[in-house]
């Protein structure tokens, strides 16, 4: 069931699956994305393993507060510390901290400057973003900007997005469900598919992937055409210990082919 928070002066929407008293997961999704993007099936198996977990839109997605468009008024360690405020508001000490592509930033923050509060981090197909690190494959079509006075383009544009980053695991109906879903439940789509882009993009105040003390875990798909392969190994070196798992043939979103590999690595945590 989802509930609304009040979390540093603005609302959170998150939702949770199993039991309290289990170890938490704390699952932040990528730029533009809602909870929506972690399906309810993965949440399901992963708290089936004994977790607790959250799932949540972060600001400007899904029913979290959204900011008029192009002004979003925030920086991605507000983000970080929103995450820190809802574990707050669930009355959670610590949670593993598990973040895709863009909120690899955000899991960079809460581990170094609020380590006390994160018992490891996970970080799915994101990227150190040293410079010399490969851009997108050149297969990856542009599809430049849709019309969001027509909703049938952004659905479609938004679908055609997932079927290009998605390496050959697409299934279309499910896309399709999903755009449809997270557009009628988002306070103004525009805004989320905007504003993540147009925020301060600051960093950890204490240091950086070198300083992380926590157990980190590195998940990449080797087939990823937005942020190559590279970018994890980027990942597992700048941090001392850690662990790099490549997913074989996976895109650059966690398709359901890859959901037992990815339970069984976040269930071990």
């Amino acid at each position: 069931m989802e509930n609304i928070y009040e979390v540093n002066g603005i609302e959170i929407c998150a939702e949770t699956y199993g039991d309290p008293a289990d170890p938490a997961v704390l699952l932040i999704h990528g730029a533009t994305a809602s909870m929506l993007w972690w399906d309810s099936r993965l949440c399901t198996e992963i708290a089936a393993r004994g977790r607790f977990v959250i799932r949540y839109d972060q600001r400007d997605t899904g029913r979290s507060t959204a900011y008029p468009l192009r002004e979003p008024g925030y920086a991605m360690s507000d983000l970080a510390a929103d995450a820190v405020g809802l574990l707050d508001a669930l009355g959670i000490d610590k949670a593993h901290v598990v973040a895709q592509s863009m909120s690899g930033g955000t899991a960079l923050i809460l581990g170094v400057d609020h380590p006390s509060r994160v018992a490891s981090l996970t970080f799915v197909s994101t990227s150190t973003g040293d410079e010399g690190l490969p851009g997108p494959s050149p297969d990856m079509p542009h599809l430049g900007t849709p019309d969001f006075a027509d909703q049938a383009a952004v659905e479609e544009y938004v679908v055609r997005a997932i079927e290009a980053e998605a390496a050959g695991h697409f299934e279309e109906s499910a896309a399709r469900a999903l755009v449809v879903e997270d557009m009628a439940r988002t306070r103004d789509y525009e805004a989320a598919m905007t504003n993540h882009f147009a925020m301060t993009f600051d960093g950890p105040r204490n240091g950086g992937f070198g300083d992380l003390t926590v157990p980190v875990l590195v998940m990449h798909g080797d087939a990823d055409p937005l942020l190559p392969l590279p970018h994890g190994e980027a990942v597992r070196d700048a941090v001392p210990g850690a662990r790099l798992v490549v997913l074989a043939g996976m895109g650059h979103g966690l398709s359901a082919p890859y959901w037992k590999a990815f339970v069984d690595e976040v269930a071990a945590r």
